[in-house]
């Protein structure tokens, strides 16, 4: 670790940093941590709260996020003659630019010392135009959905020539029980499981705002 002034600091160094901090676990702790395996950076990724997690997963899935780095750097200036210092939960490389990300229960965000140093943080990021983002909960469905999809996440799981197999499908507009029997040739529990990896890739589309139900109807991206 070293310090460096913020303009002279690249995405690309960030989006390699190791985290800031060192994640604990121990017994009887208050917060809810742990890794979560990425499929976009292949690699683990820390969490410490059941929140941080829910927003690991929306990256995980967000087709446009390339790169995923937890609580990636300390920023750390003097604001009204007093030092102020912040770590960020997450930074996230996407094909729209840098986002620094963090992580509060909605009901925070309205505490003085939680505003100020959002506020402060946001007006730093920015000054680079990168985006900032403060996040809390989502829908508890979409999330529920994208927790479930998230179990189909490695494709090297699947039997060689299955996804191949329904890419080359006709899946638009069939129903997800009716897409699990157009394979005939192979079972239909691994069939399903592989449209979930599609969905999972963007490959196939539903609406995720309601439940999964097998007459959920699947689309080809456009």
């Amino acid at each position: 670790m070293e310090d460096r002034a913020w303009q002279s600091v690249s995405a690309d160094l960030l989006g390699s940093a190791a985290p800031w901090r060192t994640f604990r676990w121990y017994k009887g702790q208050r917060h809810y941590a742990g890794t979560y395996w990425s499929a976009t950076t292949r690699t683990h990724v820390p969490y410490e709260s059941r929140l941080e997690l829910a927003r690991l997963l929306l990256a995980d899935f967000d087709v446009s996020v390339h790169g995923i780095t937890a609580q990636p750097f300390l920023l750390k200036s003097e604001v009204e003659q007093k030092v102020r210092k912040h770590v960020p939960d997450y930074f996230l490389l996407t094909a729209h630019g840098p986002v620094v990300v963090d992580v509060k229960p909605r009901r925070r965000l309205a505490q003085p010392e939680v505003a100020a140093t959002f506020a402060w943080t946001r007006e730093v990021v920015e000054s680079r135009g990168w985006r900032y983002e403060v996040w809390s909960e989502p829908s508890k469905q979409l999330l529920e959905n994208i927790r479930f999809l998230a179990g189909f996440r490695r494709g090297w799981l699947f039997p060689p020539g299955l996804l191949d197999d329904l890419r080359d499908a006709d899946l638009d507009g069939a129903s997800l029980e009716q897409a699990a029997r157009r394979l005939p040739g192979h079972p239909e529990p691994c069939v399903r499981a592989a449209i979930h990896h599609l969905m999972w890739t963007h490959e196939l589309h539903t609406d995720l705002a309601g439940p999964l139900r097998p007459a959920a109807v699947l689309r080809r991206p456009v």
